[in-house]
C-alpha cells in the first residue's frame, strides 16, 4: 500500500513538468507558449507558439527578469527582426 501511495505521489509531481509554459505578448497581443524541451536561459534560442498567427518563431532569449508572480523575457524574433517582450506565468 505504502509503494502505491509514493508511485501515484511521483506520477502526480512528475506531471507537472510535461505542461506548456504559457504567457503573453503585449505589444503584439498575442499569447505564446514555450513547449516542453526548451532550456530557457540568456542566450540560448527557443522556439516559442504565437497565437495571434498560428505560427512558431525562432527566438533568441536576451533577458530573463523575474519579479512577483511573473517571469519577463525579453527575446529576438528571428523571423521578424523584432525584439519581443513576454510575459510568463511563473
Amino acid at each position: 500500500m505504502k509503494l502505491l501511495i509514493i508511485a501515484t505521489l511521483i506520477l502526480c509531481l512528475s506531471s507537472i513538468y510535461v505542461l506548456a509554459w504559457e504567457g503573453y505578448d503585449y505589444d503584439k497581443g498575442a499569447y505564446i507558449e514555450i513547449e516542453k524541451g526548451n532550456l530557457v536561459r540568456e542566450r540560448e534560442d527557443i522556439e516559442i507558439y504565437d497565437y495571434n498567427d498560428s505560427d512558431y518563431h525562432d527566438v533568441e532569449v536576451e533577458l530573463i527578469d523575474r519579479y512577483g508572480g511573473s517571469v519577463e523575457l525579453e527575446v529576438y524574433d528571428y523571423e521578424t527582426g523584432e525584439y519581443r517582450t513576454l510575459e510568463m506565468e511563473d
